[in-house]
């Protein structure tokens, strides 16, 4: 029993491509996502109308197939997170974790208008969190991994590019209202009426439905437009930097483990290590260690936090010389 579900798990869990079975439930997984997001698109369209019971069959089979997946992953939450001693409390936290309630988010909204039939309409929205499963499934592999590791590395200053963007957004309201109002009380009514236009001006070229007719207004609105365009492309720039640094990185360290002046050391990831189905994060070094890659293959894979070991990795280890 206890290796059939730890079977179960490696298969619906862990994306190994060596692994037959595990590869084929990944490419059903995103051909079961993808045809229940064909499904819901269609449904918006009144020329299928005459194909409604079809696509409603189809959506049932898939919302079973999602439901069926949700169960076994918390069924088997104990080996996602074997630093929990009690099964329960593995299970409450995967249910709480951020995929978890994608899974379950996927689920709710075909099932809550069959019990609150008045709130149909307002559960629809809901469908649309099914399209983040696929990100789920890209999160297994190296290139995701490198993304949201230069998000979470330049977190600080993206917020700080943001609060500048917000703060330009508000001080072009006010502008816009102390030079226009008097013109267009309609359109700009009060401080914060001018956020839509401000908001419109600066990330795009502006929507044209509000925008200022008094000669001073347009001459603030040219120099809004010209700040606009530099602060949206300080988050760009901060996001491209990290993907050079990201890439640069990996580049130094595949060249540098031959390179005898620095002390590495290797070893083969096995079942008796413990290692396997482990987060790199989660796994404690010896001091003055630190991983530097792990080769799965051909492939030469930078070890995020996020990333799990596989059976056979082959990880290396640095090793500080100086302490």
């Amino acid at each position: 029993m206890q290796e059939g579900r730890k079977r179960i798990f490696n298969i619906i869990e862990i994306g190994n491509k060596d692994d037959a079975p595990s590869a084929v439930f990944d490419g059903f997984i995103v051909t079961v996502i993808l045809l229940n997001l064909f499904v819901t698109l269609a449904q918006t369209f009144n020329e299928m109308s005459p194909y409604a019971g079809i696509l409603g069959i189809i959506e049932l089979i898939t919302i079973v197939i999602f439901t069926v997946e949700y169960i076994l992953r918390v069924w088997t939450a104990d080996y996602l997170y074997p630093d929990e001693k009690v099964k329960w409390k593995a299970r409450i936290r995967f249910i709480v974790s951020a995929y978890g309630l994608i899974d379950l988010f996927t689920i709710i909204p075909y099932f809550l208008p069959l019990i609150f039939p008045e709130g149909a309409v307002a559960f629809r929205i809901f469908r649309v969190i099914r399209i983040f499963r696929l990100f789920k499934i890209n999160a297994q592999y190296d290139a995701f991994n490198v993304i949201t590791s230069v998000i979470k590395e330049k977190k600080d200053q993206l917020i700080s590019s943001m609060c500048m963007i917000l703060i330009l957004m508000v001080a072009s309201s006010l502008c816009m209202y102390s030079l226009e109002h008097e013109v267009q009380p309609d359109h700009f009514e009060n401080a914060f009426s001018g956020i839509w236009w401000s908001v419109s001006t600066l990330l795009t070229v502006g929507y044209g439905d509000i925008y200022p007719v008094t000669a001073a207004g347009r001459v603030m609105a040219i120099i809004i437009s010209f700040l606009g365009v530099g602060m949206v492309a300080i988050p760009t720039g901060i996001i491209s930097a990290g993907f050079v640094e990201q890439y640069t990185e990996f580049k130094m360290l595949g060249g540098s483990v031959n390179d005898t002046k620095l002390k590495y050391i290797t070893s083969r990831i096995g079942e008796e290590s413990g290692f396997v189905g482990k987060k790199v994060g989660e796994v404690k070094y010896m001091p003055d260690m630190i991983p530097v890659m792990i080769i799965r293959g051909d492939e030469k894979i930078l070890p995020q936090p996020e990333l799990k070991f596989e059976k056979d990795d082959l990880l290396v280890m640095g090793v500080n010389t100086l302490s």
